[in-house]
């Protein structure tokens, strides 16, 4: 009997044994070369290149997660800040508000304070014209009456006023008219003409006008002056007499009136008596026309007097006068005594007086 063939296979376990052999040989190889130091560090130093930009890359990595921390710790001062500045603008607008309230009630009050200070003011000028209408109505006029023409009873720059009034009036030849020929002339008339004269007066009218503003509580003296001085009510020199008493008011404007001007004009002698009187004026009212002619005593020699002399005669006239009494002058001018209206005048500025030269027609 013939034996049968057998049918050849391609895959046999032999097959199987090399492939498993040779993959065995291959973990082999692949193990022996991992961990072998040498061969590791053949493998690492193959590729130097790529390790430094991994730990480039690393690097990067570090500082962007730095960047980024610092970046948000940024983030969380901003965001505090914001919070602080919101705090602080809130606590400004208070401020501002409180500020602004403060200075509305500050306004109230300062204007509260003016108004009240305007109302003491307004009582403070009602008193004021009160005591003046009081006064006015407690003056000479209460006892004397001064008929004038309208509104010419003023007296502008002169405060006729005071406890002692002290009235001097000239009554030199010279206040017989305003130039010195007419002077002359009229020194040879009769005393009618003479007290009849426009100038003189108008001396006496201002006189007459001047006791009429006197204070009824206060005292007061006529004097009247040339080369001599003496008062217009006899027997009273050296003596203050009370404005309340009208007929001594009286009796020193008709002694006036009824003087007659002659002599010349001693101004030194009329300002000698302010010292005598006790006490001393608080107002002196020179009533003149220009610089005086002579000094305490009369000149060695006649003649006319230069204007120099008569202004060093003022001078020494002007030293009579006490400290803080003040000489209010009215003066009605002369000519040819251009010197006269800046002598009283400084003497006015000098003592606290006051200087007029009123208008002819005056008062």
């Amino acid at each position: 009997m013939a034996r049968r063939r057998r049918q050849a296979v391609t895959f046999t376990i032999s097959f199987l044994d090399v492939m498993c052999c040779a993959f065995g040989v291959m973990v082999l190889l692949f193990l022996v070369i991992k961990h072998n130091p040498v061969t590791a560090a053949v493998a690492k130093s193959a590729s130097p290149d790529l390790s430094s930009e991994v730990k480039l890359l690393q690097k990067e990595i570090l500082d962007g997660q730095q960047n980024l921390a610092e970046l948000k710790n940024t983030i969380a001062e901003v965001d505090e800040q914001d919070v602080i500045a919101e705090g602080l603008a809130r606590r400004i607008a208070d401020e501002i508000k409180k500020k602004e309230g403060n200075a509305e009630t500050r306004e109230a009050d300062r204007a509260s304070e003016e108004n009240a200070a305007m109302r003491l003011r307004i009582e403070e000028l009602e008193k004021k014209r009160d005591l003046i209408l009081a006064e006015g109505k407690a003056t000479g006029e209460d006892t004397r009456a001064y008929s004038g023409e309208g509104t010419r009873q003023y007296l502008t720059g002169l405060q006729v006023g005071g406890e002692r009034i002290l009235v001097l009036l000239d009554i030199s030849a010279s206040m017989l008219d305003e130039t010195l020929v007419n002077v002359i002339r009229r020194k040879n008339m009769t005393d009618a003409r003479k007290t009849g004269s426009v100038k003189w007066r108008q001396a006496v009218a201002t006189l007459d006008w001047l006791t009429t503003r006197f204070p009824a509580s206060s005292k007061f003296q006529v004097y009247l002056f040339n080369t001599g001085v003496k008062s217009a009510v006899p027997g009273t020199e050296g003596q203050w007499l009370s404005v309340s008493d009208a007929s001594r008011l009286d009796a020193a404007v008709d002694a006036a009136r009824a003087a007659i001007p002659e002599g010349g004009t001693s101004l030194q002698l009329a300002f000698q008596e302010i010292s005598r009187l006790r006490p001393l004026p608080d107002n002196v009212f020179l009533i003149t026309d220009g610089l005086p002619t002579q000094g305490a005593t009369a000149p060695r020699r006649s003649g006319n007097v230069s204007g120099n002399e008569r202004f060093k005669l003022f001078n020494a006239a002007a030293n009579q006068v006490p400290n803080g009494v003040p000489i209010n002058t009215i003066l009605l001018p002369m000519e040819g005594d251009p010197m006269a209206a800046f002598s009283f005048w400084g003497l006015a500025v000098a003592s606290g007086g006051s200087f007029l030269s009123p208008a002819a027609d005056w008062p």
